[in-house]
Order: C-alpha cells, then sequence, then structure tokens
C-alpha cells in the first residue's frame, strides 16, 4: 500500500511540472502537431505575429547553454525604441535646436552689430552738429534774456536753465573727445608697434589676454564713470547734491577715455605685429585663444539672463574685433603707399580672424543652449529687448540717449574707439589742398547719410520685433517716479539710470518706460520678453 501510495503521488507531481511546463511554453502540443495557429499572445512585430521568433525559443530552451547559443543571442537580439519614445524625441529635438542656433544667434548678432555701428556713426556725425547747436543757444542766449520765458524775437522757451540736459551731455562728450584726441597726439603709434615688436611671442600671447581682460574691466566701470559725469552737470539746482563736483567727475572721465583709448591701441598694435609676423605662429596662438573661451563657457551653469549678458558681450567684441581690423590694415596699407595689391595679401589673415569669431560664437553659444535646456526661440527675445530699448530711447519722455542705453546693455563704449580712430585715420591720411578738403567733406556727408538710413531701418525693423512679441502697450506706460526696491537684479534693473525730467524740472528720478511686470493680455513671448527688460 506504501509503494502505491508514493507511486501516485510522484505521478501527481510529474503532472503539475507537465501543467506548469505547457503553461510556460503554450506552442509546444501545437508544434508537435505542427498546426500553429494565431493568437495574441504571440509576439507581436510592426502589427504582424512573429510565428518564427516563438519556434526560434523554443529552440533555445531545448538546446544547452553555450557559447555558440550566447554569441548567436547577441547577434539576433533586438528592441523597440517606441517604447522610450518621448526621451528619443527629445533628443530629435536638441539636434534641431543645435541646427537653428546658428542662424537665429546671427540674426541677433547682425542686428546687435548694426545698434553697434549707429551708436558709433553717431559720435562722428550727429554729436558735432548737436555740440554746434547747444553752442549757438549758449552764443543767442542774451536775446532771449536770462530770465524770459520766451524770446520775443525767436520765440524759443529759456526756462531757468541755460542749456537743456541733452544739450550739457552734449557739449560734455564733445570736450572728452577734443582733449583726448589732443592728448593721443603726445603718444607714438610707430614706436608703440615696434617696442611690442621687439617681444618674445609667449610675452606677446601674454599681454594681449591680460589686455582682453582689462577692456572688459574699463568698459564695465567706464560706463558708470561717464553717467555719473552727466547726472552731476544735469542734476536740478534744488535737490541737495552730494556729489564732488562737476569739475573732478570731468576730470575723471577724460582720464578714463584716455587710458581706454591707449589700451585698444595696445590690442591693435598688438594684432598688428601678428599680422606682420612671417610664421604667422603669434597670430595662430591669438586665434586659438578664442576656443579656449569655449572651455570656460559651455560646462557653466546659464540663466536667460546671463545667456543675454554673454549675447550682448559678444557682439560688442565681435564690432570692436571689426574696428581693430580695420585700423590694422589702415596702418598697414598707409606703410605701403596704399598699393591695392597689398589688401590682397591682408585678406587671407583677416578672414581667418573673423571666421574664428564666427566659429567660436556659434559652437559656444550651440553647446551651452543644449546643456542648460534653453530654446533656439530665446534668441528672437533678446532681439526684440534691445529693439524696445532702441523704441523707447526714441519717446519723448526718453531718459536716456540711445548711444548711452546700447553702452550700458551691451558694454560697447564708443568714445575710446572713436578717439583712437580719428587718430589712426588722422596721422595715415595726409589731408592738403582744396581737393582733399572737398573730398573729407563729402566723406562726412557720406558718413551722415549711412547714419540716418541705418538709423530708419533699425527703428523700423525695432518696431516690426516689438509688435511681434507683443511688447506695444509697454511703451506707452508711464515711467515709475520711485526705484524698485526688489532685491533680484536683472541686466536691466543694473542698467536703469536716473536722471532729471526732460523739462529740466525738479522732480523725482524717472526710470526707463520699462514695466516691471507685463500685461495679463500678453503672451508667453511676451512675459519672458520682458523679463530680460
Amino acid at each position: 500500500m506504501a509503494d502505491l501510495s508514493g507511486t501516485e503521488l510522484s505521478e501527481e507531481k510529474e503532472a503539475e511540472i507537465e501543467l506548469k511546463k505547457r503553461q510556460k511554453r503554450p506552442w509546444e502540443d501545437l508544434h508537435k502537431s505542427g498546426k500553429i495557429g494565431l493568437n495574441p499572445g504571440l509576439p507581436e512585430t510592426l502589427g504582424v505575429y512573429d510565428i518564427s521568433a516563438v519556434r526560434r525559443e523554443q529552440r533555445e530552451l531545448s538546446a544547452d547553454p553555450s557559447l555558440a547559443r550566447f554569441i548567436c543571442t547577441e547577434l539576433t537580439r533586438g528592441y523597440f525604441l517606441e517604447h522610450n519614445e518621448a526621451k528619443y524625441t527629445e533628443r530629435r529635438e536638441r539636434v534641431y535646436t543645435c541646427m537653428r542656433i546658428p542662424k537665429e544667434l546671427e540674426k541677433l548678432m547682425i542686428f546687435g552689430f548694426f545698434l553697434c555701428v549707429d551708436a558709433f556713426l553717431y559720435v562722428f556725425t550727429l554729436l558735432p552738429l548737436r555740440v554746434l547747436l547747444a553752442l549757438l543757444r549758449l552764443l543767442t542766449l542774451p536775446c532771449c534774456g536770462f530770465r524770459a520765458r520766451t524770446c520775443p524775437y525767436c520765440r524759443r522757451s529759456s526756462g531757468s536753465r541755460l542749456l537743456q540736459p541733452a544739450q550739457v551731455c552734449d557739449v560734455l562728450k564733445g570736450l572728452i573727445l577734443v582733449l583726448c584726441f589732443s592728448m593721443m597726439h603726445y603718444v607714438d603709434y610707430s614706436m608703440m608697434y615696434h617696442l611690442i615688436r621687439g617681444q618674445s611671442v609667449i610675452k606677446l600671447y601674454i599681454i594681449y589676454n591680460m589686455l582682453e581682460v582689462a577692456d572688459r574691466l574699463f568698459s564695465s566701470f567706464g560706463q558708470d564713470i561717464l553717467d555719473a559725469l552727466y547726472w552731476t552737470a544735469t542734476e536740478p539746482k534744488e535737490r541737495k547734491r552730494d556729489s564732488i563736483g562737476v569739475i573732478p567727475h570731468f576730470f575723471m572721465a577724460v582720464f578714463y577715455v584716455f587710458l581706454h583709448a591707449i589700451l585698444i591701441m595696445v590690442q591693435a598694435s598688438t594684432l598688428n605685429v601678428a599680422f606682420n609676423s612671417h610664421n604667422k605662429s603669434l597670430l595662430t596662438i591669438m586665434m586659438s585663444n578664442n576656443f579656449v573661451e569655449i572651455k570656460g563657457s559651455v560646462f557653466k551653469k546659464f540663466e536667460k539672463n546671463n545667456l543675454f549678458q554673454m549675447s550682448n558681450s559678444d557682439i560688442k567684441e565681435r564690432f570692436t574685433s571689426y574696428v581693430l581690423l580695420l585700423i590694422v590694415c589702415l596702418r598697414n596699407m598707409e606703410q605701403f603707399s596704399w598699393n591695392a595689391d597689398h589688401l590682397w595679401v591682408l585678406f587671407p589673415d583677416v578672414f581667418m580672424v573673423v571666421t574664428s569669431e564666427v566659429a567660436v560664437d556659434i559652437i559656444k553659444h550651440a553647446f551651452i543652449t543644449k546643456f542648460n535646456d534653453i530654446t533656439a526661440d530665446v534668441y528672437s527675445e533678446y532681439r526684440a529687448s534691445l529693439a524696445f530699448d532702441l523704441v523707447s530711447s526714441r519717446q519723448k519722455n526718453a531718459c536716456t540717449d540711445y548711444s548711452d542705453s546700447v553702452a550700458r546693455r551691451m558694454g560697447f563704449i564708443p568714445l575710446p574707439l572713436a578717439v583712437l580712430l580719428i587718430r589712426v585715420v588722422m596721422s595715415s591720411v595726409k589731408v592738403q589742398g582744396a581737393l582733399s578738403y572737398t573730398c573729407v567733406f563729402l566723406f562726412y556727408l557720406g558718413l551722415v547719410t549711412l547714419k540716418v538710413l541705418n538709423s530708419i531701418v533699425l527703428l523700423g525693423k525695432s518696431c516690426v520685433y516689438v509688435k511681434r512679441a507683443n511688447m506695444e502697450d509697454k511703451l506707452f506706460e508711464r515711467p515709475s517716479t520711485t526705484p524698485s526696491s526688489s532685491s533680484a537684479k536683472s541686466p536691466s534693473k543694473a542698467d536703469q539710470p536716473r536722471c532729471p525730467t526732460p523739462s529740466g524740472e525738479s522732480k523725482a528720478e524717472q526710470v526707463p518706460v520699462t514695466p516691471c511686470s507685463p500685461p495679463s493680455s500678453s503672451s508667453s513671448s511676451s512675459s519672458s520678453s520682458s523679463s530680460l527688460l
């Protein structure tokens, strides 16, 4: 009896094991009979039931583990990317973003470049005319009377000021330009060139890096010096003043512009030495320095405001590089008696410098946007923010001049660069005779025409960008009379200057017409753009 019961138990266990095997391999009976039907439990590939996969699995399970089986499995195993669709879609969008970065970045760079051109041409074209108008007002002031509100002859309001605040700032800029240009005559460009050329390559490389850092420091602090001068000179008399006076601020501004002009002259001389070196090793090393900038930028955390500051800095550096190349070409053409054939000798080096600047900017911005998950549409917001600065500076209640707003936003100060360019042009081009002066006058008229056309095109484009970003309502909002007390510091808040009202009356300080929050009806692009303003 015990044997029978043990046999029955063993048979039951074998039946259970066999049932479990059949549950794991439901197609075994069908395989033996040769009849395999379609069943929803079969593996599905592209909507078709893969019967061969079932047979292959049955053969593999029946075979013993071996190296050949492992290799066969590795060669034939598959996977499905659609199981992680969101991940691969995001990766594809990153690739498309990197492909869009060069186009969107260059749109911003071109727009910012022409903004710098407009501010730079203003120094040579409209600023002298504005200074002459201010001096003419001083000369004709006795006919109006010092206390009369309206002149009985010219019907012009004089008020309590001799000059309007904008005219005072124009006169100060003109005086700074004249004094710094006179001081630059005592600096010998040729002696500086030969002094730099006598140094070794590694010394010149270190000097050039130090000059780049010094240029950024000078630009960041120089606009504060100029703003302090303008505000001290135009501050209402009724208000209690806590400044050291206009004269000390004026001499500080003259000293700054002179030192910055010398700094840029040393940069131009170093670049000129690199152009004229025989083996071009110094130029190659200087260009490789641009790629070192990628290492220091792409692996850092960047927000949209930080990327906006970097974009403005890149615009300023690119424009400054082009002006330096212009100075180098002028000096070289003078040495070769303005031989046009020598211009083609300089062209490869100029092309290499420009190409390296553009390539470094594209690579840097492409990887920064990739690592920080920033879309390419952000550059349209940056362009709209710059356009808003331009349009708001054309209003009657504007608090600052357009060239000053560009300087604050991009760190581009045109006065030192203009002083150096005038110095180089005056020493490179000899003007003698009536015909030469006629050519100079025609050239000046051409610059004025270029400035006016550039301003008109920029203003039209800016209006389009502002309208596209739904920022039109902000242009008609009244500026707040009290400064913001928020601790968060955005690029625009750091640049908001204090200035008197356009009429010159003693009122509270005004800030630019930049709202603290966008309207409720604005779109998401408008809200993101307003955070940059």
